[in-house]
């Protein structure tokens, strides 16, 4: 089945065209990826497609519908050649952000489903509402294929309420809705799976405790027992947790009050400072690239060197207690861009917790970059792995599924 994914941003459209095997056997395919940007002006149109050199065009494309058109259009011209027609196209999978409380699972996309997308529209606002925008484009273009949302929020549907609720009157959750959601779960999800393939187990199985760490520009943990979150580092928003390339991660609230004080900062002002000039950027003042950072302390940068010494000390903390709340640990995997290349980012995260079951071998550690590599030390109680994440691959199984299953008649 010839699925189409899609991670729509308020200018962007990020996409995959993934034949995914039948269930008879053979294996799933990347056909083709790639990225529109700047729409609404002069937009740069990007496609890699299989077997074939790269493709960049740039032009005029005012919105998200004429986005789609002009990448279905690509991907079934002759030089690129991963459609010849797109009628072979069977399904479309989007990304959303934020499902709230009520989708646990992915879903078939009706006009329901689009009514309980928009109701997260307050706790997403730079997300969901152009999620619902590519939604649309593919209805009015693609009108009889099916389309399914998942959703970032859902893995972590999971939690218990003492994982979730905040130390706030009660009546702000039953109001509001304020409680932690988490993100990046189809990263987790994705990269629990795999983790547990490499260890020759079932995911599912209730005595298996992993802890995946997905390391980018935006950074988050999540604690799993039997293939199930039981907590995850961000919040309410992405915002809380570790460090990231340009988020604080947790902080005390009242510095909040205290800055906006003094600076004489509005709310919209102070959102900008946590999200936009904070983590990375705001301790090393040059750079949220972990790449650049290490570089950079390497030749004697100490704001440089700050700024790695604190991403790591509080990855190292989220790990350690991510043990606890476990109860022990039998694998951890890095992934995402960090996660992934970065070894003596795993190195000083994992320092010193030997004592907890984790400890690297640094001679593998050095050598994993990129692919599936066990690094962990010979003794480590705890198995440590590098797993690239997928999370597009895992949005195209999921809607392939969705929409082979039988529907109620």
């Amino acid at each position: 089945m010839k699925v189409l994914v899609l991670n729509c941003g308020s200018s962007s459209v990020k996409f995959q065209l993934v034949d995914i095997a039948s269930a008879g056997g053979g294996e799933d395919r990347l056909l083709a990826k790639g990225l529109v940007e700047n729409i609404g002006g002069d937009a740069i149109l990007k496609c890699e497609a299989e077997g074939k050199p790269p493709v960049k065009e740039s032009g005029e494309i005012l919105e998200h519908k004429i986005a789609v058109e002009r990448v279905l259009a690509l991907l079934a011209r002759p030089d690129v050649g991963a459609l010849r027609d797109r009628k072979e196209i069977e399904a479309v999978g989007h990304r959303v952000v934020h499902g709230g409380e009520r989708f646990k699972s992915s879903v078939l996309i009706t006009d329901d489903v689009v009514r309980g997308i928009e109701d997260c529209f307050d706790m997403a606002p730079l997300h969901n509402p152009p999620n619902v925008k590519g939604y649309r484009a593919v209805r009015d273009v693609l009108p009889d294929v099916p389309q399914v949302a998942v959703f970032d929020t859902s893995f972590h549907q999971t939690m218990e309420p003492a994982a979730y609720l905040y130390g706030l009157p009660y009546v702000l959750y039953e109001r509001h809705g304020i409680r932690r959601y988490g993100f990046h779960g189809t990263s987790h999800r994705f990269v629990s799976r795999r983790v547990a393939e490499l260890m020759g187990k079932k995911v599912d199985d209730p005595g298996l405790r992993l802890i995946t760490c997905h390391l980018g520009n935006g950074c988050s943990l999540a604690a799993i027992r039997g293939g199930r979150s039981i907590d995850t580092s961000m919040g309410f928003t992405p915002l809380e947790g570790l460090v990231m390339g340009t988020r604080s991660g947790d902080l005390d609230p009242a510095i909040l009050l205290h800055v906006m004080r003094k600076e004489e900062l509005g709310s919209w002002e102070m959102s900008a400072l946590l999200n936009k000039h904070s983590g990375l950027i705001g301790l090393s003042g040059t750079s949220n690239d972990m790449r650049s950072l290490l570089e950079a302390e390497a030749g004697g940068d100490e704001r440089a060197r700050l700024a790695v010494d604190v991403f790591c000390y509080r990855l190292k903390k989220y790990v350690a207690a991510y043990v606890g709340a476990l109860g022990g640990v039998d694998g951890l995997a890095f992934a995402g861009g960090i996660g992934e290349n970065a070894p003596a980012v795993r190195e000083r995260s994992l320092a010193g917790l030997a004592a907890v079951g984790l400890e690297l071998d640094p001679e593998r550690n050095r050598a994993a970059r990129g692919q599936d590599a066990e690094i962990g030390a010979a003794g480590s109680r705890g198995r440590v792995f590098v797993v690239p994440t997928n999370e597009e691959l895992l949005i195209a199984r999921d809607t392939a599924a969705i929409v082979s299953a039988p529907r109620p008649s």
